[in-house]
Order: structure tokens, then sequence, then C-alpha cells
């Protein structure tokens, strides 16, 4: 067997505690799921808007082309509640760059291919934004005109 590549984690503790952190299906997710689905909505989970690109959208109602994505506070750099890491403030610095970069590149690629997208923040009141999402989707599906984008409050 090869040698371990070294990891980015500054210790073990660290690299148990990331390692946790799921990558659906968390709380915030999960509230926002139950409150569009009361709305009488119903979507796909963790589905990729378009297949030849890997990024996976949160909540995606394919046919009306509607991608939402709830972003965490922390790892989407929140410009209301991002806390700057106190340890390898470098690292994960750049990763919170490059996170944000990649959604604005995902978001320009959606709406490119005819996709309405919608950001969340984690903090957001789920119902609030199951609101949003249902204002968006349904005059998609009645035709009116709408911005192909609701952008996620600060």
């Amino acid at each position: 067997m090869g040698s371990r590549a070294e990891s980015w984690a500054s210790s073990g503790a660290t690299r148990a505690s990331m390692r946790s952190n799921k990558p659906r299906d968390t709380k915030p997710e999960l509230a926002l799921r139950r409150a569009v689905h009361a709305l009488g909505l119903r979507y796909n989970v963790a589905a990729r808007p378009l297949p030849t690109v890997r990024r996976t959208a949160d909540l995606v109602f394919p046919r009306i082309r509607v991608a939402v994505f709830l972003d965490g506070c922390f790892w989407h750099g929140c410009p209301a509640h991002h806390s700057v890491a106190k340890t390898n403030a470098d690292y994960w610095a750049e990763k919170v760059r490059r996170n944000r970069e990649r959604d604005i590149e995902t978001d320009r690629m959606l709406r490119e291919a005819g996709w309405a997208v919608i950001r969340v923040w984690e903090h957001e009141d789920p119902a609030e934004a199951a609101q949003r999402v249902a204002k968006v989707v349904r005059a998609i599906r009645s035709q009116v005109p709408v911005v192909r984008s609701a952008d996620r409050n600060g």
C-alpha cells in the first residue's frame, strides 16, 4: 500500500469533525424541504439540474427548470454570519472564496441553460424561503413573466 496523502486538516480532531459533516439532509435543508412540501410543491432532492455538470441542487423542479440551493453560512461566506476560521485561516478563506466563485459560475451556467436559480442561506426562516420558492415556481408554471433568478437575502 502507498503512503497516505498529507491531510489538509490542522489536527486529527478537526479532520474527524469535518468528515462527520453531512453532505445532504442537514437540519436547515430538511426544514426547507418540509416547508416547500407543505405548500403543495413536489421536487427532486439532491439532483443535478444539468446532467453534464457535476453540481447538485438541494431542490430541483426539472419540468419547469427551477433549482434551489441552500447555502451554509460558513461554507459560502454569508455576509451576515460567516465566521473566520481561527485555525488554518488561509486554507479556509481560500476554500470559501472558491465556493463563492463556484456558486457564481453555477448560477451563470444554469441561467444560460434556461433555469431559474434560487439561493437560500441556512439562517433564513424556512417558511419565508419556501414562500420565495413557491412564488417563483408558481409564476413559471402559470407562465407569468418572472425574473429567472431569485436573489437570496443577506
